[in-house]
């Protein structure tokens, strides 16, 4: 399961990315948050979808019950098919390149693919 942020901008999901992609579940978070921060809930959820080719993207906010529970079942459902044999978890792969927050890494584009010097 990978997340978004919806202070992070609507933009975010029509980026793609590693996460956006192979994720079994991508989760567009703090959707309550969004006319704060001048972002379209809707149209981002389907530029997520869009992304994933049809893959699970769930609007989740901790102040909508019904959102909680779409993924509380979503995650009963993921861990009945898994006992079943029917999902295996896979690795969704190396991060990004990116930047951490200042002061870590000396701030310097990097990914955590590779083992360090």
């Amino acid at each position: 399961m990978s997340r978004l942020d919806v202070a992070g901008g609507g933009d975010v999901a029509r980026k793609g990315g590693p996460g956006i992609a192979r994720a079994a579940l991508l989760v567009v978070n703090k959707v309550d948050l969004a006319p704060h921060v001048g972002v379209d809930v809707p149209r981002m959820v389907s530029d997520a979808t869009a992304a994933r080719n049809g893959a699970p993207v769930l609007a989740l906010s901790r102040h909508q019950p019904e959102s909680v529970e779409q993924l509380r079942a979503w995650v009963r459902w993921m861990r009945e098919e898994h006992v079943a044999g029917r999902h295996t978890p896979s690795d969704p792969g190396a991060a990004a390149p990116h930047v951490h927050a200042p002061g870590e890494a000396d701030g310097l584009l990097h990914s955590h693919d590779t083992a360090p010097p």
